[in-house]
């Protein structure tokens, strides 16, 4: 047998071109990545000692209910602390799929629940296998700022469809049905919504339930704010009916129940996307910690009176602020229907989104977020987070204010 050797030219380390990365890291690059410059600057400001009021992401400031963190503390101290299960323990799956069947009336069992890293990781799992290259994806704006880069990163192809801000966000339902194509995989909604904190109705979710049938499309739900509708009742994707085998309802404990750094969360979807879900887990997280899902399960077994408590936190701090920011010169606040955050329009001030929330941290040491990542219509709209004690609610409400009156009188 002959061999034949190739003998490669050595260069000098400064010839040598820069390695090159994945088409991934750019598709994951979209322009939300920057949303999050002023929160970063404010944490900074912080972390040096200065008093800054942080209202920029939704971290709940109420405790967890105790006996969530009990048993989480109990099981990591009695070792539990080995591989669980890819997709979940079968008692966290099955309650949490009874949990869904009391909520929407509808079917669900255990077969149809994975236990996810977080709200996050339940929507890449999920449009990780419901859709891929050369697929559309439709998906109401606002758009919470992440989505951006779950859709990249699935190689899929975003399709933003307004929602209308004068009449409080509600989805544009023949906008909806004219953005569908012969390409058109997947409707993806947010109810309560981020940021926009509207509350699709039964009416609106049933109609989009029919072009999801009419159009052969997956509907995709984000439902993490589930617990935080004030206007209406929540109606959840799974209630509607002749949509289980094409719905994938994402939620989460983070934000209900006060504990965004458990990253717990879940899809509810048909058996064979949850083994799907299951085969990508696998070579992600290899399932999620024992001890995090044996405290999920004492939160999710019954309705807990911290999360009642922590809705009508919310509810009352929204009232607060809106009644606050309706004094602010050259903006216009956006009463919420549910969630955590207020939307704050801030364009007749002749600021840039950005512009106005800098200037605010700098002068008046309060946070809050610059929708410009979220989209074309929430360009010239502020995120104010409502996660912070009312004191600090009113006293931010009367910074912003203040800060709004003396952009007012600043010469032209």
């Amino acid at each position: 047998m002959t061999w034949s050797i190739r003998r490669v030219s050595e260069r000098p380390p400064s010839s040598l071109s820069p390695m090159r990365f994945a088409p991934l890291v750019e598709r994951v690059a979209g322009k939300g990545v920057g949303t999050w410059v002023t929160h970063t600057q404010a944490r900074l400001l912080i972390e040096s000692g200065v008093d800054v009021i942080l209202l920029t992401v939704g971290n709940p400031d109420q405790k967890p209910a105790a006996t969530m963190i009990d048993t989480t503390v109990a099981a990591l101290r009695a070792g539990r602390t080995l591989h669980a299960p890819t997709i979940g323990y079968p008692k966290l799956r099955a309650a949490i799929a009874s949990r869904s069947e009391r909520r929407s009336g509808r079917a669900c069992a255990a077969e149809n629940v994975a236990v996810v890293p977080g709200a996050q990781g339940g929507l890449f799992s999920a449009l990780s296998c419901i859709a891929g290259a050369g697929d559309e994806v439709i998906v109401p704006e606002p758009i919470y700022a992440t989505y951006e880069g779950v859709v990249g990163a699935t190689g899929t192809t975003m399709v933003t469809v307004p929602l209308d801000p004068a009449r409080g966000f509600p989805p544009d339902l023949a906008a909806l049905e004219a953005a569908i194509t012969p390409r058109t995989r997947v409707i993806w909604i947010n109810t309560p919504h981020n940021p926009t904190g509207a509350v699709f109705t039964a009416a609106e979710m049933e109609a989009i339930a029919a072009l999801c049938r009419a159009h052969d499309l997956w509907l995709l739900s984000d439902e993490v704010y589930e617990d935080l509708a004030f206007a209406r009742p929540h109606v959840g994707a799974w209630s509607l009916p002749d949509m289980a085998e094409r719905t994938a309802v994402v939620s989460s404990l983070s934000k209900a129940h006060a504990v965004p750094a458990y990253r717990l969360g879940w899809v509810i979807g048909p058996p064979d996307l949850i083994r799907h879900i299951s085969n990508l887990l696998l070579s992600v997280t290899y399932g999620g910690p024992a001890f995090l899902q044996d405290g999920a399960l004492a939160a999710l077994s019954g309705d807990l009176p911290e999360v009642a408590a922590l809705h009508e936190d919310y509810r009352r701090r929204a009232v607060l602020m809106c009644r606050l920011l309706a004094e602010a010169l050259h903006c216009r606040v956006v009463p919420p229907e549910g969630g955590m955050f207020i939307m704050l329009d801030i364009r007749p001030s002749g600021l840039s989104a950005d512009a106005f929330a800098h200037g605010l941290l700098d002068s008046e040491r309060v946070a809050v977020l610059p929708c410009d990542g979220f989209g074309a219509s929430a360009e010239g709209y502020l995120r104010i987070s409502l996660g912070a004690p009312d004191d600090r609610i009113r006293e931010a409400g009367e910074r912003i204010v203040r800060y709004a009156q003396r952009l007012a009188q600043r010469p032209l």
